[in-house]
C-alpha cells in the first residue's frame, strides 16, 4: 500500500516518471489515495514492477491518460488492460487510431475533446491541444485542488491553449528532446530531421527552456526535463539550456526553481509538487 504525503494535515500531490525518452514514455501522478498514469509506453512488467518501487501496487492505478497514439506512449497498454482492467483517458481521435493497431481495447476508452476536464477521484485532470504529427495530441494538468502538476510534451510549438493550461502549476514536465546541432549532425535522414524540427515535431533544448521560464513565471517551483532524445541530446546539455533560460528571468535555480532530468530507462522518484 501506497503511503500518503502528509504537509501541514494534506495530502500532498506527487509525481514520479517510470521511463521518458524516444524509447518510451509513462509518468505516474498520485495523491496517496488515487494514482493515475499519463503514457504507457513501456511493457506492463515495467509499469508494475516501477509502481511497486514507489509503494503502489497495479491494480491500483485508477486510469491512463493518454497523450497521443505513437508506440512509445501506447506499446504496454493491451497487456495492462488484460491485467489490470484499466480504463483509458484519451481523445477520440487518438481513441480511433490505438484501437485500428491494438484489438479488445474499444470498452476500455473515456474520451474527450482537447480543453474539456474531468474528474478521477479526487483528482482534476485538465487537458489541452500541442501540436505533433498525429490524430489528436493533448497534454495533461493534474491537480489535487491544491497544487498543480503539467505535463507539455511531444510537441513542435506551445500552443496557445497550453501555455494558458499550464498557469499556475507547480511542477512542470517540460519537452526537452533534441540539441539543434546534434540533431543536424546526427544519424537521422533528411526527412526525419525535417519532421523533428518541425512545428508537429518536438521541442529543442531552447523552446523546452522558453516553456519553463513561462511556467516558472507563473508560478512553477520544479521543472522536470523529459523526452530527451539519446540520439540528438545530452543530460547536460539540456539542463544548461534550461539553466540559461530561467536564469534569463532572474529566477535562481536550486533557490527559486529546482530543476532535474526524467531518466529514460528508470523510475525518477516521486517529486513532491
Amino acid at each position: 500500500m501506497a503511503v500518503p504525503f502528509f504537509v501541514g494535515g494534506l495530502v500532498m500531490l506527487r509525481v514520479a516518471t517510470l521511463a521518458s525518452g524516444s524509447s518510451g514514455n509513462c509518468t505516474v501522478i498520485s495523491d496517496g489515495k488515487v494514482h493515475i498514469l499519463v503514457d504507457a509506453g513501456i511493457s506492463a512488467r515495467r509499469i508494475v514492477r516501477g509502481l511497486r518501487d514507489l509503494g503502489v501496487e497495479g491494480k491500483q492505478i485508477a486510469g491512463v491518460l493518454i497523450t497521443h497514439e505513437h508506440s512509445d506512449h501506447i506499446s504496454g497498454l493491451p497487456m495492462l488492460c488484460k491485467q489490470l482492467g484499466v480504463e483509458l483517458y484519451t481523445t477520440e481521435g487518438t481513441a480511433r487510431q490505438i484501437c485500428y493497431r491494438m484489438a479488445g481495447l474499444e470498452d476500455r476508452f473515456r474520451v474527450f475533446d482537447p480543453g474539456e476536464r474531468f474528474a478521477i477521484g479526487d483528482l482534476v485532470i485538465g487537458t489541452f491541444p500541442t501540436s505533433h504529427d498525429c490524430a489528436c495530441p493533448v497534454g495533461y494538468t493534474v491537480s489535487d485542488g491544491h497544487r498543480m502538476a503539467a505535463l507539455c510534451t511531444d510537441t513542435g510549438r506551445v500552443t496557445a491553449q497550453a501555455a494558458q493550461a499550464i498557469r499556475g502549476a507547480r511542477l512542470l514536465i517540460g519537452e526537452f528532446n533534441y540539441d539543434p546541432d546534434l540533431l543536424r549532425g546526427g544519424p537521422y535522414p533528411a526527412f526525419l530531421k525535417e519532421r523533428i524540427l518541425g512545428e508537429q515535431g518536438h521541442l529543442s533544448n531552447e523552446m523546452g527552456g522558453k516553456l519553463a521560464a513561462w511556467s516558472v513565471n507563473k508560478g512553477a517551483r520544479q521543472v522536470v526535463l523529459a523526452h530527451l532524445s539519446k540520439e540528438n541530446n545530452q543530460p547536460e546539455i539540456a539542463r544548461q539550456a534550461a539553466h540559461r533560460a530561467l536564469e534569463s528571468i532572474g529566477a535562481r535555480v536550486g533557490k527559486d526553481v529546482s530543476v532535474c532530468v526524467a531518466p529514460r530507462d528508470e523510475c525518477s522518484g516521486w517529486l513532491e509538487v
